[in-house]
């Protein structure tokens, strides 16, 4: 068959084997008869299931343990996916280097020995319990193994192993969903945690199908500009702990760095008096953010002004355009806007709109806005500033880096000014964009 029925592509059609059960003779049953395993696992109670023993270990790299949840969990299977070039084999790399005592078997599909030498030789790690194997046979990894026994395995990548019991070549549908129930149940069965390294394709997703984020236990995400210096993991799957955090990594000519204040290296140095900045406080996660907004609004030189966005949604900037425009009478239809944040990091959180907002109006009027202050609401259709969540912990984290002032919903205004400190840092509630005008530029 040459076009799949169901998706309509073609060459997708991949022929498999089916096995089935023999007898105690050797004699193939027939199909009806029901199989009954004398041996497979009994049903538990679920008051009777211990939860004593602690099964999670840390790796040595701070943030890394804090995205799992903790540490790593024996027995668990792990998918690191992310664009080429974004730091995956080196992250991974730097596991059995950090933790020196920790036994590795470092399988590599894609480098040499010699290769995976010389990465480690940059990073700086003597990595004397790592092992590395550099193979593609999926019997034979599980072969060396089962004969190593490590307390770590990873698979860099899970695309270029292939198993013989599948025709199909490696990196197929078939050949990598074989491949990962086989690391699976090799996982479960000994104990022994796998890092799988997974491809993307263009659409931002990992390469292959489906079921191999559906079968892993954790799932964790490499973004970033690989023209930048900054990536963040991100959690995506976890079924050992909450998928709200993330981790922050610098990448260096020694390898990734923690970053473990983010705020404060996403903040960069500029002049006070310059107009079209603002500072916005948002939550990606658990983990609050303070991140630079940089706007610019010019007349049109052309017929059709231009609407242009780095790291935010052109649409929401749209609308929020169109509310500047509707609701507070800025005249913005036959202007040039552009939107930039900066530190290279893709927003998602509504609470930056009221930052956007304020960065626009700077720019517009060439004011510039207090570097001490800092915005953290959304923008709702009819021009009210509606709250957000977690603002204890915005206002936090503000005042920690040593803001003086913070622009909120007046909705949240009793939340927050029971949860700061007297004096430590002012409050300023907003109803309108009309009154957050007044209040930045009189």
């Amino acid at each position: 068959m040459g076009q799949c029925p169901a998706c309509g592509e073609w060459n997708t059609m991949v022929e498999e084997p089916k096995a089935r059960k023999k007898d105690s003779k050797g004699a193939v049953p027939s199909r009806r008869r029901a199989y009954i395993d004398e041996s497979g696992s009994r049903p538990s109670k679920l008051s009777e299931i211990s939860l004593d023993s602690d099964n999670r270990f840390s790796i040595g790299i701070g943030e890394l343990d804090r995205v799992l949840g903790g540490g790593m969990v024996t027995g668990s299977l792990i998918l690191i996916g992310g664009e080429p070039g974004i730091g995956k084999s080196t992250l991974s790399l730097q596991i059995p280097l950090s933790c020196s005592e920790l036994k590795t078997l470092y399988v590599s599909g894609e480098e040499s020995p010699r290769q995976i030498k010389l990465r480690a030789h940059r990073l700086g790690g003597e990595g004397s319990e790592c092992l590395i194997l550099s193979e593609t046979s999926l019997e034979n990894i599980l072969a060396q193994a089962d004969s190593v026994k490590p307390s770590l395995l990873i698979v860099d990548s899970i695309q270029t192993i292939y198993s013989d019991a599948i025709e199909s070549s490696a990196g197929s549908v078939s050949q990598v969903r074989e491949c990962a129930a086989a690391l699976l149940r090799y996982a479960k069965q000994s104990g022994t945690p796998v890092i799988l390294i997974g491809h993307i394709t263009k659409d931002g997703t990992i390469a292959g199908p489906k079921v191999l984020e559906h079968i892993v236990d954790v799932v964790l995400q490499f973004e970033g500009d690989t023209k930048g210096s900054y990536r963040i993991l991100r959690s995506i799957k976890n079924r050992f702990g909450s998928t709200d955090e993330l981790a922050v990594f610098e990448m260096t000519g020694s390898g990734l760095r923690e970053v473990l204040n983010p705020s404060e290296i996403l903040i960069p140095m500029h002049k006070d008096d310059l107009s079209g900045v603002a500072i916005g406080a948002m939550m990606d996660g658990s983990r609050p953010f303070l991140i630079e907004i940089q706007a610019l609004v010019s007349t049109a030189a052309y017929g059709t002004p231009q609407r242009s966005t780095t790291g935010f949604e052109q649409r929401r900037l749209n609308m929020l355009l169109a509310v500047l425009e509707k609701r507070a009478g800025f005249k913005l239809a036959a202007k040039d806007v552009f939107v930039n944040i900066a530190g290279g990091l893709r927003i998602s959180d509504p609470a930056c709109d009221l930052a956007i907002i304020a960065s626009i109006l700077s720019s517009n009027f060439d004011l510039f806005i207090s570097p001490k202050s800092c915005f953290a609401a959304e923008v709702g259709l009819s021009g009210e500033i509606r709250p957000v969540s977690q603002v204890e912990r915005r206002i936090a984290e503000a005042e920690k880096l040593g803001f003086e002032e913070i622009y909120i919903s007046s909705f949240n205004r009793d939340t927050a000014m029971a949860s700061g400190k007297k004096g430590a840092i002012r409050v300023v509630p907003v109803s309108s964009v009309a009154e957050l005008c007044r209040h930045l530029f009189g």
